[in-house]
């Protein structure tokens, strides 16, 4: 009986399913103790999950339904305030153990730095694992205000896991000079656009994939509600096209990022959150 009081009854819409039946594993990194302009995003997974009720399960995009496929929500992890060390571990601990169970990860954030933490784990089930990134920054600084675990940072750690050549990131638009030269010669961007990503998940196709969006890639026109907003980005549309054109590739974990709910009153933001999240899964 105690056991059935203590399950998670907070999940998003269709995601009811135990874990032990599940196939994707969501669940929420609430932390944004290194977010260097608006915090928030920390709150992120919970507004998710209560918004979600105002959509529907079926996708007109995808013509699939999350009835048709197994979802075990998590719930929130408990993380700390502060140290960015100890959050980052207990991400990495709870990712191996769903990759161990043979299950897809799908983290909604919280800020970018906790794609370090899920990513450690994916790289080390799959060692010839390869990124591709949605963001309006290239998150390559080497440090950031003197800090080298911090969300202007997440894919240059990431960078040190996996070596060169095999980060493929597209939307950005923003970052300090050194960045876009370091990048230059390790990573490959597309800046402003998506328009090379048909050919790159052509390249792909062959190898295990981490996916992580920071939905700051969005026009900060259609996104506002994020701590970094960019103007200039893609809409909503191109991103859920983007999001069908991943599908063909073999995705073993993602994640999801950069929502600040205080930042839109209105609640659209939230909604908008929750439709890529449905599309996230439902491409899996």
């Amino acid at each position: 009986m105690w056991k059935e009081m203590l399950k998670n009854i907070e999940t998003f819409i269709g995601c009811g399913h135990n874990y032990s039946e599940a196939d994707i594993v969501l669940f929420g990194a609430p932390y944004d103790g290194t977010t260097s302009n608006r915090p928030g995003a920390r709150f992120a997974g919970k507004a998710i999950r209560a918004e979600s009720f105002g959509i529907e399960t079926y996708s007109p995009y995808q013509d699939k339904d999350l009835s048709d496929i197994k979802v075990y929500d998590g719930g929130e992890l408990d993380l700390s305030f502060g140290d960015p060390g100890p959050v980052l571990d207990k991400i990495y601990r709870y990712v191996k153990a769903v990759t161990n169970d043979m299950k897809i990860p799908v983290m909604m954030g919280g800020e970018h730095l906790v794609t370090l933490g899920a990513f450690k784990a994916v790289c080390e089930k799959h060692p010839d694992v390869c990124i591709i990134h949605f963001d309006a920054h290239s998150d390559l600084r080497d440090e950031y205000i003197g800090q080298t675990l911090s969300h202007a940072c997440v894919l240059r750690r990431c960078h040190e896991l996996i070596g060169d050549n095999r980060i493929f990131q597209f939307g950005v638009r923003s970052g300090d000079r050194e960045e876009f030269i370091w990048g230059k010669k390790h990573v490959y961007t597309e800046n402003f656009t998506m328009d090379t990503l048909s050919e790159i998940v052509k390249k792909l196709e062959k190898n295990p994939v981490y996916f992580t969006i920071d939905l700051d890639v969005l026009d900060s026109g259609v996104f506002p509600a994020t701590g970094t907003p960019e103007a200039g980005g893609i809409s909503f549309k191109e991103l859920i096209a983007a999001i069908e054109k991943i599908s063909k590739l073999n995705i073993v974990g993602a994640d999801i990022c950069e929502l600040s709910p205080p930042y839109d009153s209105s609640g659209a933001s939230t909604a908008l959150a929750c439709k890529v999240v449905r599309e996230l899964m439902l491409s899996l």
